[in-house]
Protein backbone atom coordinates (compact mmCIF):
# COMPACT_ATOMS: atom_id res chain seq x y z
CA UNK A 1 0.00 0.00 0.00
CA UNK A 2 0.94 3.49 -0.85
CA UNK A 3 0.09 6.85 -0.38
CA UNK A 4 1.28 10.24 -2.29
CA UNK A 5 2.64 13.44 -0.65
CA UNK A 6 3.67 16.38 -1.07
CA UNK A 7 5.95 17.68 1.30
CA UNK A 8 9.38 20.34 0.83
CA UNK A 9 11.79 20.66 3.61
CA UNK A 10 15.39 21.92 3.19
CA UNK A 11 18.39 22.98 5.20
CA UNK A 12 21.84 23.97 4.73
CA UNK A 13 23.89 26.79 3.07
CA UNK A 14 21.43 27.39 -0.10
CA UNK A 15 17.70 26.38 0.35
CA UNK A 16 17.94 22.80 -1.02
CA UNK A 17 14.26 21.36 -1.86
CA UNK A 18 12.61 17.75 -1.65
CA UNK A 19 9.68 16.09 -2.40
CA UNK A 20 8.09 13.41 -0.86
CA UNK A 21 6.36 11.50 -3.49
CA UNK A 22 5.03 8.53 -1.80
CA UNK A 23 4.79 6.49 1.29
CA UNK A 24 4.81 2.85 1.48
CA UNK A 25 3.07 1.15 4.86
CA UNK A 26 2.87 -2.41 3.62
CA UNK A 27 5.46 -3.93 6.31
CA UNK A 28 3.77 -4.59 9.88
CA UNK A 29 6.90 -4.06 11.63
CA UNK A 30 10.38 -2.49 11.92
CA UNK A 31 11.35 -1.92 8.13
CA UNK A 32 15.73 -2.95 9.10
CA UNK A 33 16.58 -2.25 5.51
CA UNK A 34 16.20 -0.72 1.84
CA UNK A 35 17.88 -0.95 -1.40
CA UNK A 36 17.61 0.15 -5.09
CA UNK A 37 17.96 -1.59 -8.43
CA UNK A 38 18.05 0.33 -12.12
CA UNK A 39 14.57 -0.87 -11.60
CA UNK A 40 13.18 -2.36 -8.32
CA UNK A 41 13.02 -1.38 -4.63
CA UNK A 42 13.46 -3.72 -1.87
CA UNK A 43 12.40 -3.73 1.57
CA UNK A 44 12.94 -5.81 4.63
CA UNK A 45 11.41 -6.00 7.59
CA UNK A 46 10.96 -7.52 11.32
CA UNK A 47 7.74 -8.95 10.40
CA UNK A 48 10.28 -12.07 8.39
CA UNK A 49 9.05 -10.53 4.68
CA UNK A 50 10.97 -9.04 1.72
CA UNK A 51 8.96 -6.74 -0.41
CA UNK A 52 9.99 -5.23 -4.30
CA UNK A 53 8.59 -2.55 -6.00
CA UNK A 54 8.56 -1.52 -9.06
CA UNK A 55 10.42 2.03 -9.14
CA UNK A 56 8.36 3.02 -12.24
CA UNK A 57 5.21 3.39 -10.07
CA UNK A 58 6.01 2.08 -6.55
CA UNK A 59 3.35 -0.56 -6.91
CA UNK A 60 4.60 -3.79 -5.31
CA UNK A 61 5.13 -6.93 -7.56
CA UNK A 62 2.50 -9.28 -8.00
CA UNK A 63 4.89 -12.16 -6.31
CA UNK A 64 5.91 -9.85 -3.45
CA UNK A 65 6.11 -9.99 -0.17
CA UNK A 66 9.02 -12.81 -0.18
CA UNK A 67 7.90 -14.82 2.97
CA UNK A 68 10.98 -17.35 2.73
CA UNK A 69 12.43 -16.31 6.32
CA UNK A 70 11.67 -17.43 9.61
CA UNK A 71 12.46 -14.33 12.21
CA UNK A 72 13.22 -10.79 11.26
CA UNK A 73 15.01 -9.85 7.70
CA UNK A 74 17.70 -7.61 9.04
CA UNK A 75 19.82 -6.86 5.44
CA UNK A 76 19.29 -7.12 1.09
CA UNK A 77 21.00 -6.20 -1.48
CA UNK A 78 20.68 -6.54 -5.16
CA UNK A 79 23.33 -8.14 -7.39
CA UNK A 80 24.24 -5.27 -10.16
CA UNK A 81 22.36 -6.30 -12.82
CA UNK A 82 19.43 -6.78 -10.73
CA UNK A 83 18.33 -10.02 -11.30
CA UNK A 84 19.06 -11.57 -8.02
CA UNK A 85 18.11 -9.79 -4.20
CA UNK A 86 19.82 -11.39 -1.09
CA UNK A 87 18.60 -11.14 2.08
CA UNK A 88 19.64 -12.53 5.28
CA UNK A 89 17.89 -12.62 8.48
CA UNK A 90 18.39 -14.24 12.85
CA UNK A 91 17.35 -17.41 10.99
CA UNK A 92 21.08 -18.08 10.39
CA UNK A 93 20.55 -17.94 6.51
CA UNK A 94 21.09 -15.48 3.83
CA UNK A 95 18.56 -16.23 0.78
CA UNK A 96 18.86 -15.25 -2.72
CA UNK A 97 15.85 -14.53 -4.66
CA UNK A 98 14.98 -14.02 -8.55
CA UNK A 99 14.13 -10.91 -9.05
CA UNK A 100 12.04 -11.95 -11.98
CA UNK A 101 10.02 -14.93 -10.60
CA UNK A 102 10.20 -14.10 -6.59
CA UNK A 103 11.51 -18.15 -6.53
CA UNK A 104 14.20 -19.02 -4.05
CA UNK A 105 17.43 -19.29 -5.76
CA UNK A 106 19.39 -20.71 -3.07
CA UNK A 107 19.70 -20.94 1.04
CA UNK A 108 22.98 -20.36 2.19
CA UNK A 109 23.22 -21.21 6.00
CA UNK A 110 25.89 -18.90 7.85
CA UNK A 111 28.79 -21.25 9.55
CA UNK A 112 28.02 -21.61 13.18
CA UNK A 113 24.13 -20.98 12.68
CA UNK A 114 24.52 -17.78 14.57
CA UNK A 115 21.76 -14.65 13.11
CA UNK A 116 23.38 -12.92 10.17
CA UNK A 117 23.00 -9.33 10.57
CA UNK A 118 24.54 -8.16 7.37
CA UNK A 119 25.42 -9.22 3.93
CA UNK A 120 27.13 -7.46 0.65
CA UNK A 121 27.74 -8.39 -3.06
CA UNK A 122 30.87 -7.56 -4.69
CA UNK A 123 30.23 -4.69 -7.73
CA UNK A 124 31.57 -7.90 -9.78
CA UNK A 125 29.37 -9.98 -8.68
CA UNK A 126 31.64 -12.92 -7.64
CA UNK A 127 31.47 -12.81 -4.01
CA UNK A 128 28.99 -12.26 -1.00
CA UNK A 129 29.64 -11.59 2.18
CA UNK A 130 27.68 -12.31 5.37
CA UNK A 131 28.07 -11.27 8.66
CA UNK A 132 27.03 -12.76 12.54
CA UNK A 133 26.13 -12.23 15.77
CA UNK A 134 28.85 -13.75 17.17
CA UNK A 135 31.45 -11.51 15.03
CA UNK A 136 31.92 -14.25 12.07
CA UNK A 137 32.29 -13.70 8.42
CA UNK A 138 31.87 -16.29 5.30
CA UNK A 139 32.80 -15.41 2.03
CA UNK A 140 30.70 -16.86 -1.00
CA UNK A 141 31.33 -17.88 -4.35
CA UNK A 142 27.98 -16.28 -5.80
CA UNK A 143 27.37 -17.62 -8.72
CA UNK A 144 27.77 -21.17 -7.22
CA UNK A 145 26.82 -19.94 -3.79
CA UNK A 146 29.36 -22.14 -2.40
CA UNK A 147 31.34 -20.98 0.61
CA UNK A 148 34.60 -20.29 0.37
CA UNK A 149 36.40 -19.43 3.15
CA UNK A 150 35.57 -17.48 6.97
CA UNK A 151 36.67 -15.52 9.31
CA UNK A 152 35.63 -13.89 12.91
CA UNK A 153 36.61 -10.97 15.44
CA UNK A 154 36.01 -12.14 18.80
CA UNK A 155 33.54 -11.02 21.38
CA UNK A 156 31.22 -8.74 19.11
CA UNK A 157 28.74 -8.86 16.39
CA UNK A 158 29.19 -7.77 12.70
CA UNK A 159 26.66 -4.96 12.23
CA UNK A 160 28.27 -3.47 9.10
CA UNK A 161 29.93 -4.40 5.72
CA UNK A 162 31.02 -3.12 2.32
CA UNK A 163 33.13 -3.67 -0.23
CA UNK A 164 35.14 -1.55 -2.67
CA UNK A 165 34.52 -0.79 -6.40
CA UNK A 166 37.50 -3.02 -7.74
CA UNK A 167 35.71 -6.07 -5.45
CA UNK A 168 38.84 -6.86 -4.42
CA UNK A 169 38.71 -5.70 -0.32
CA UNK A 170 36.24 -5.14 1.79
CA UNK A 171 35.03 -3.49 5.54
CA UNK A 172 33.51 -5.00 7.84
CA UNK A 173 32.36 -2.97 11.50
CA UNK A 174 30.89 -4.20 14.40
CA UNK A 175 29.35 -3.19 17.45
CA UNK A 176 33.14 -3.14 18.98
CA UNK A 177 33.43 0.23 17.36
CA UNK A 178 36.24 -0.80 14.75
CA UNK A 179 36.37 -1.03 11.07
CA UNK A 180 38.26 -3.80 9.90
CA UNK A 181 39.36 -4.15 5.79
CA UNK A 182 39.87 -7.50 4.40
CA UNK A 183 41.17 -8.85 0.98
CA UNK A 184 39.50 -11.96 -0.78
CA UNK A 185 41.70 -14.63 1.33
CA UNK A 186 40.13 -13.30 4.56
CA UNK A 187 43.79 -11.63 5.29
CA UNK A 188 42.97 -8.37 7.65
CA UNK A 189 44.76 -5.83 5.94
CA UNK A 190 44.01 -2.94 8.36
CA UNK A 191 41.97 -2.36 11.55
CA UNK A 192 40.87 1.13 12.59
CA UNK A 193 40.15 0.96 16.33
CA UNK A 194 37.43 2.56 17.51
CA UNK A 195 36.27 4.17 15.05
CA UNK A 196 32.71 4.94 16.40
CA UNK A 197 32.53 5.01 20.19
CA UNK A 198 30.02 2.12 21.27
CA UNK A 199 29.62 0.90 18.03
CA UNK A 200 29.72 0.74 13.95
CA UNK A 201 26.41 0.50 12.84
CA UNK A 202 27.14 0.85 9.00
CA UNK A 203 29.83 1.72 6.67
CA UNK A 204 29.86 1.97 3.04
CA UNK A 205 32.23 2.82 0.10
CA UNK A 206 32.41 5.59 -2.07
CA UNK A 207 31.52 4.37 -5.92
CA UNK A 208 34.51 5.68 -7.20
CA UNK A 209 38.11 5.07 -7.50
CA UNK A 210 41.00 8.23 -7.13
CA UNK A 211 44.33 7.66 -8.20
CA UNK A 212 47.40 10.15 -7.18
CA UNK A 213 50.33 8.95 -8.80
CA UNK A 214 51.18 5.40 -8.00
CA UNK A 215 48.21 5.44 -5.12
CA UNK A 216 45.10 3.70 -5.51
CA UNK A 217 42.51 5.74 -3.33
CA UNK A 218 39.56 5.09 -1.98
CA UNK A 219 36.42 6.75 -0.20
CA UNK A 220 34.33 5.17 2.63
CA UNK A 221 31.64 6.55 5.05
CA UNK A 222 30.57 5.34 8.20
CA UNK A 223 28.24 5.85 11.01
CA UNK A 224 27.59 4.56 14.62
CA UNK A 225 25.82 4.90 17.70
CA UNK A 226 28.27 7.87 18.53
CA UNK A 227 25.94 10.25 16.63
CA UNK A 228 28.46 10.70 13.69
CA UNK A 229 28.98 10.25 10.28
CA UNK A 230 32.56 10.00 9.26
CA UNK A 231 34.29 10.09 5.77
CA UNK A 232 38.11 8.24 5.37
CA UNK A 233 40.58 8.13 2.92
CA UNK A 234 41.66 5.00 2.07
CA UNK A 235 45.04 4.53 0.27
CA UNK A 236 46.31 1.51 -1.25
CA UNK A 237 50.34 1.76 -0.81
CA UNK A 238 51.62 -1.73 -1.81
CA UNK A 239 49.66 -4.51 -2.61
CA UNK A 240 47.95 -5.55 0.64
CA UNK A 241 49.40 -2.30 2.64
CA UNK A 242 46.54 0.01 3.19
CA UNK A 243 47.06 3.64 5.08
CA UNK A 244 43.72 4.87 6.30
CA UNK A 245 43.04 8.24 7.38
CA UNK A 246 39.86 10.54 8.61
CA UNK A 247 38.70 13.09 6.74
CA UNK A 248 35.95 14.67 8.40
CA UNK A 249 33.50 14.01 10.87
CA UNK A 250 29.95 15.34 10.16
CA UNK A 251 27.49 16.19 13.66
CA UNK A 252 24.35 17.02 11.33
CA UNK A 253 22.19 14.23 13.71
CA UNK A 254 21.71 14.43 17.58
CA UNK A 255 21.63 10.61 18.23
CA UNK A 256 22.47 7.52 17.03
CA UNK A 257 23.03 7.67 13.05
CA UNK A 258 22.15 4.10 11.92
CA UNK A 259 23.01 4.25 8.43
CA UNK A 260 24.51 5.74 5.43
CA UNK A 261 25.00 5.48 1.52
CA UNK A 262 26.09 7.12 -1.20
CA UNK A 263 24.68 8.17 -4.79
CA UNK A 264 25.57 6.34 -7.63
CA UNK A 265 28.16 9.25 -8.66
CA UNK A 266 29.22 9.43 -5.61
CA UNK A 267 28.53 13.56 -5.10
CA UNK A 268 25.83 12.95 -1.91
CA UNK A 269 26.02 10.94 1.03
CA UNK A 270 22.85 10.47 3.02
CA UNK A 271 22.44 9.38 6.94
CA UNK A 272 19.68 8.56 9.03
CA UNK A 273 18.98 8.30 12.71
CA UNK A 274 16.95 7.63 15.96
CA UNK A 275 16.71 11.64 15.79
CA UNK A 276 14.13 10.57 13.05
CA UNK A 277 15.74 12.34 10.59
CA UNK A 278 17.52 11.85 7.39
CA UNK A 279 20.53 14.17 6.18
CA UNK A 280 21.85 14.24 2.76
CA UNK A 281 25.55 15.90 2.12
CA UNK A 282 27.57 17.20 -0.67
CA UNK A 283 30.07 14.41 -0.22
CA UNK A 284 33.49 16.34 -1.19
CA UNK A 285 32.80 19.14 0.67
CA UNK A 286 31.13 17.63 3.41
CA UNK A 287 28.12 20.21 3.21
CA UNK A 288 24.78 19.71 4.41
CA UNK A 289 22.27 20.00 1.37
CA UNK A 290 19.20 18.30 3.13
CA UNK A 291 17.64 17.12 6.21
CA UNK A 292 14.21 15.76 6.17
CA UNK A 293 11.77 15.80 8.65
CA UNK A 294 8.72 12.44 8.11
CA UNK A 295 9.59 9.46 9.68
CA UNK A 296 7.40 9.47 13.41
CA UNK A 297 10.20 6.67 14.78
CA UNK A 298 13.71 5.86 14.16
CA UNK A 299 14.82 6.18 10.35
CA UNK A 300 16.94 2.87 9.73
CA UNK A 301 17.71 2.93 6.66
CA UNK A 302 18.15 4.80 3.59
CA UNK A 303 19.29 4.21 0.12
CA UNK A 304 19.97 6.23 -3.41
CA UNK A 305 18.38 4.97 -6.70
CA UNK A 306 21.22 4.70 -9.12
CA UNK A 307 18.99 6.15 -12.22
CA UNK A 308 17.11 8.91 -10.52
CA UNK A 309 17.70 11.44 -8.34
CA UNK A 310 14.98 9.17 -5.57
CA UNK A 311 16.02 8.80 -1.69
CA UNK A 312 14.75 6.14 0.24
CA UNK A 313 14.63 6.07 3.55
CA UNK A 314 12.76 3.18 6.09
CA UNK A 315 11.65 3.95 9.70
CA UNK A 316 10.76 1.80 13.21
CA UNK A 317 7.05 3.39 12.14
CA UNK A 318 6.77 0.57 9.76
CA UNK A 319 7.13 2.85 6.46
CA UNK A 320 8.96 3.74 3.68
CA UNK A 321 9.40 6.92 2.11
CA UNK A 322 10.17 7.83 -1.58
CA UNK A 323 12.01 11.56 -1.94
CA UNK A 324 12.57 13.15 -4.94
CA UNK A 325 15.70 15.64 -4.25
CA UNK A 326 15.60 19.03 -6.53
CA UNK A 327 18.87 20.56 -7.36
CA UNK A 328 17.79 24.24 -8.99
CA UNK A 329 20.17 26.57 -7.10
CA UNK A 330 23.48 27.84 -7.02
CA UNK A 331 24.88 26.74 -4.01
CA UNK A 332 25.21 22.99 -5.14
CA UNK A 333 28.37 23.86 -7.12
CA UNK A 334 26.25 24.07 -10.47
CA UNK A 335 25.48 20.31 -10.27
CA UNK A 336 22.52 19.41 -12.12
CA UNK A 337 21.03 16.17 -11.12
CA UNK A 338 19.33 13.66 -13.59
CA UNK A 339 15.70 13.87 -14.49
CA UNK A 340 14.30 10.74 -12.86
CA UNK A 341 12.01 8.59 -15.09
CA UNK A 342 10.09 6.96 -12.30
CA UNK A 343 8.08 10.70 -12.57
CA UNK A 344 8.28 10.95 -16.12
CA UNK A 345 6.28 7.51 -16.13
CA UNK A 346 3.72 9.28 -13.77
CA UNK A 347 3.31 12.25 -16.37
CA UNK A 348 2.46 9.76 -19.02
CA UNK A 349 5.85 10.13 -20.94
CA UNK A 350 7.31 7.24 -22.67
CA UNK A 351 11.70 6.92 -21.94
CA UNK A 352 13.59 6.46 -25.53
CA UNK A 353 13.58 3.33 -26.56
CA UNK A 354 11.33 1.75 -23.78
CA UNK A 355 9.63 -1.15 -25.78
CA UNK A 356 13.21 -2.37 -27.00
CA UNK A 357 15.50 -4.34 -24.95
CA UNK A 358 19.14 -3.38 -26.80
CA UNK A 359 20.42 -0.16 -27.42
CA UNK A 360 21.68 -1.34 -30.32
CA UNK A 361 18.41 -1.73 -31.67
CA UNK A 362 17.89 2.35 -31.18
CA UNK A 363 16.84 4.03 -34.26
CA UNK A 364 18.13 7.81 -34.49
CA UNK A 365 14.72 8.95 -33.55
CA UNK A 366 15.34 6.88 -30.60
CA UNK A 367 18.64 8.51 -29.64
CA UNK A 368 17.34 11.68 -30.60
CA UNK A 369 14.43 11.29 -28.23
CA UNK A 370 17.07 10.17 -25.35
CA UNK A 371 18.75 13.27 -25.84
CA UNK A 372 16.25 15.12 -24.97
CA UNK A 373 15.29 13.01 -21.81
CA UNK A 374 18.59 13.97 -20.52
CA UNK A 375 18.65 17.10 -21.36
CA UNK A 376 21.00 17.33 -24.39
CA UNK A 377 18.50 18.87 -26.52
CA UNK A 378 21.32 21.23 -28.14
CA UNK A 379 22.94 18.11 -29.68
CA UNK A 380 19.69 16.67 -31.25
CA UNK A 381 20.70 18.17 -34.77
CA UNK A 382 23.70 17.55 -34.73
CA UNK A 383 23.13 13.54 -33.92
CA UNK A 384 20.89 13.65 -36.75
CA UNK A 385 23.03 15.27 -38.95
CA UNK A 386 25.91 12.36 -38.24
CA UNK A 387 23.08 9.85 -38.81
CA UNK A 388 23.93 8.48 -34.69
CA UNK A 389 21.79 5.08 -34.09
CA UNK A 390 22.38 3.13 -30.97
CA UNK A 391 25.00 1.12 -32.11
CA UNK A 392 27.02 4.49 -32.72
CA UNK A 393 25.92 6.30 -29.63
CA UNK A 394 27.47 3.56 -27.53
CA UNK A 395 30.66 3.93 -29.60
CA UNK A 396 31.47 6.98 -29.21
CA UNK A 397 34.55 8.11 -27.23
CA UNK A 398 36.21 11.80 -26.52
CA UNK A 399 37.95 11.57 -29.51
CA UNK A 400 35.24 11.02 -32.09
CA UNK A 401 33.30 13.51 -30.14
CA UNK A 402 35.71 16.48 -30.49
CA UNK A 403 37.33 15.14 -33.91
CA UNK A 404 34.21 13.98 -35.92
CA UNK A 405 31.23 15.86 -34.20
CA UNK A 406 32.92 18.89 -33.44
CA UNK A 407 31.72 19.13 -29.92
CA UNK A 408 34.11 22.06 -28.50
CA UNK A 409 32.74 21.76 -24.94
CA UNK A 410 34.97 19.41 -22.76
CA UNK A 411 32.38 19.54 -19.96
CA UNK A 412 29.67 18.48 -22.88
CA UNK A 413 31.77 15.75 -24.06
CA UNK A 414 32.05 14.06 -20.62
CA UNK A 415 28.45 14.86 -19.73
CA UNK A 416 27.09 13.06 -22.67
CA UNK A 417 29.93 10.29 -22.12
CA UNK A 418 28.33 10.05 -18.50
CA UNK A 419 24.96 9.43 -20.32
CA UNK A 420 26.48 6.52 -22.57
CA UNK A 421 28.14 4.92 -18.93
CA UNK A 422 24.88 4.52 -17.53
CA UNK A 423 23.36 3.59 -20.37
CA UNK A 424 25.61 1.00 -21.16
CA UNK A 425 25.10 -0.55 -17.23
CA UNK A 426 21.38 -0.11 -17.04
CA UNK A 427 20.27 -1.65 -20.28
CA UNK A 428 18.88 -5.40 -20.42
CA UNK A 429 20.93 -7.46 -22.69
CA UNK A 430 18.43 -10.24 -23.52
CA UNK A 431 17.93 -11.44 -20.19
CA UNK A 432 21.39 -12.48 -19.91
CA UNK A 433 23.07 -11.74 -16.34
CA UNK A 434 25.12 -8.55 -16.66
CA UNK A 435 27.92 -10.39 -14.77
CA UNK A 436 28.13 -12.75 -17.85
CA UNK A 437 29.13 -10.10 -19.94
CA UNK A 438 32.22 -8.72 -21.28
CA UNK A 439 32.90 -5.11 -20.05
CA UNK A 440 34.48 -4.11 -23.13
CA UNK A 441 32.56 -6.18 -25.62
CA UNK A 442 28.83 -6.25 -23.49
CA UNK A 443 28.85 -9.40 -25.19
CA UNK A 444 28.36 -13.20 -23.27
CA UNK A 445 31.94 -14.43 -22.56
CA UNK A 446 33.23 -17.71 -23.73
CA UNK A 447 36.63 -17.10 -22.19
CA UNK A 448 36.44 -15.21 -18.97
CA UNK A 449 39.75 -14.46 -17.37
CA UNK A 450 40.57 -12.32 -14.25
CA UNK A 451 42.47 -8.95 -15.11
CA UNK A 452 44.73 -6.90 -12.30
CA UNK A 453 41.77 -4.65 -11.72
CA UNK A 454 39.48 -7.37 -10.31
CA UNK A 455 37.40 -7.72 -13.34
CA UNK A 456 36.31 -10.41 -15.42
CA UNK A 457 36.56 -9.98 -19.59
CA UNK A 458 37.05 -12.37 -22.75
CA UNK A 459 40.38 -12.82 -22.94
CA UNK A 460 40.26 -11.94 -26.47
CA UNK A 461 38.86 -8.24 -25.51
CA UNK A 462 40.91 -7.82 -23.06
CA UNK A 463 44.06 -9.12 -24.65
CA UNK A 464 42.95 -6.30 -27.03
CA UNK A 465 42.34 -3.73 -24.93
CA UNK A 466 45.89 -4.16 -23.35
CA UNK A 467 47.77 -4.05 -26.13
CA UNK A 468 46.40 -0.59 -27.52
CA UNK A 469 45.27 1.16 -24.51
CA UNK A 470 48.53 1.45 -22.76
CA UNK A 471 47.66 -0.98 -19.77
CA UNK A 472 44.79 0.95 -18.29
CA UNK A 473 41.84 -0.39 -16.69
CA UNK A 474 38.55 -0.30 -18.96
CA UNK A 475 36.57 -0.40 -15.54
CA UNK A 476 38.73 2.04 -13.80
CA UNK A 477 41.07 3.85 -16.22
CA UNK A 478 43.89 3.13 -13.26
CA UNK A 479 47.01 1.41 -14.74
CA UNK A 480 46.78 -1.99 -14.66
CA UNK A 481 49.86 -3.50 -12.54
CA UNK A 482 50.43 -6.50 -14.45
CA UNK A 483 49.23 -8.03 -17.70
CA UNK A 484 48.71 -11.41 -16.00
CA UNK A 485 44.95 -12.82 -17.11
CA UNK A 486 43.84 -15.71 -14.90
CA UNK A 487 41.33 -17.79 -16.38
CA UNK A 488 38.01 -17.84 -14.58
CA UNK A 489 37.20 -21.24 -14.38
CA UNK A 490 34.07 -20.38 -11.99
CA UNK A 491 32.65 -17.26 -14.13
CA UNK A 492 32.66 -19.92 -16.81
CA UNK A 493 30.99 -23.12 -15.23
CA UNK A 494 28.54 -20.56 -14.53
CA UNK A 495 27.74 -19.42 -17.56
CA UNK A 496 27.83 -23.00 -18.82
CA UNK A 497 25.08 -23.83 -16.47
CA UNK A 498 22.50 -20.57 -17.51
CA UNK A 499 23.25 -21.77 -21.01
CA UNK A 500 21.84 -24.72 -20.80
CA UNK A 501 19.40 -23.29 -19.01
CA UNK A 502 18.09 -21.63 -21.22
Amino acid sequence: MRSRADDSTGEGPALQMTSLICTLNDHRDDVNWCAFSAKLLATCSGDKTVRIYCTSDFSELPFSPLSGHGYSVHCCCFSPCGQFLCSCSTDATTVVWSTVTGEIEAVMEHPGRSPVRICALSPDSAHLVTGASDGTLALWDFPSKQLNRTGAVSDTTMTACSFSPCSQVFMTGSTYGDLRLWDLSMNQLHAEKNAHDLGVTCCTFAPDILSGGQVVQFRLASCGQDSHLKIWVINQLTPGAYKMQLLHTLTGQSAPVLSCAYSLDGQLLASCSVDKTVTVYDAANAVLLYTLRQHERYVTACCFSPTSPLIATGSMDKTVNIWRLEDGCSGHGGKTLPEDPALASHEGKTSAGQSKLLVTDWSEGDVSEWLVEEGLLGLVEKFRANNIDGTELLSLTKETLASELLIESVGLRSKLLRKVEELKSHSVCSGVPDEFLCPITRELMKEPVIAADGYSYEKEAIESWINTKNRSSPMTNLPLLTTLLTPNHTLKMAIGRWKTSQ
